[in-house]
């Protein structure tokens, strides 16, 4: 069955954007970038919430148009074509190779994680991280937490009502400033590494 990843930016105080939803202060370099290449090799769908997505489609179709940072122009191409499901219950249409569910999450999740295929990879979003961990259908969290304290901005996960444990499977240091928590539902087997 394939897995959810979960791969979120965080600040040191839990939030996944500023007090008025900025995204400028995530510390990013090299390493941190090989394992979103590391990350991307693993996966042939990209999932959103509609916060994220509208982030997302607004800036990877024409990136060249913005940047000439080489990450940008490597994952452009990538973006454009890889598969892309949006979870809303407002959104009418979206382009760009994307599929929008707008009801019954679990079971359309579960369906997809029953196709065939590569993993899939959850980008960030509060609520839609939130609902899929509580509904036990995140197989992955990658959180990397960034050295800033924002004050304020959405929670990490937008959880209600009910607690699940984790498992530390990994923890790994980028570029001397962030670092990378993962874990896995603390029921699952241990992983060879």
């Amino acid at each position: 069955m394939r897995k959810i990843i979960y791969y979120v930016h965080t600040s040191l105080d839990g939030h996944i954007d500023g007090p008025e939803g900025e995204f400028d202060w995530p510390a990013v370099g090299p390493e941190m970038f090989a394992h979103s290449d590391e990350l991307t090799a693993r996966v042939d769908t990209f999932l959103y919430g509609r916060g994220v997505w509208e982030a997302m489609s607004s800036y990877w179709p024409n990136v060249e148009a913005y940047s000439d940072d080489e990450h940008d122009l490597k994952f452009a191409p990538i973006w454009r074509s890889t598969p892309k499901v949006v979870f809303s219950t407002t959104l009418d249409k979206a382009d760009w190779n994307t599929r929008i569910i707008g009801a019954r999450l679990a079971e359309e999740v579960t369906e997809l994680k029953r196709q065939p295929g590569k993993d899939m990879l959850l980008l960030g979003g509060s609520a839609l991280g939130g609902e899929l961990a509580r509904l036990g259908l995140i197989d992955e969290y990658h959180v990397v937490v960034h050295p800033v304290v924002l004050g304020g901005g959405r929670p990490l996960l937008a959880t209600r009502g009910e607690r699940r444990a984790l498992r530390l499977v990994e923890t790994r240091t980028f570029d001397g400033c962030t670092v990378l928590l993962r874990y896995a539902p603390a029921g699952d087997e241990p992983e060879a590494r």
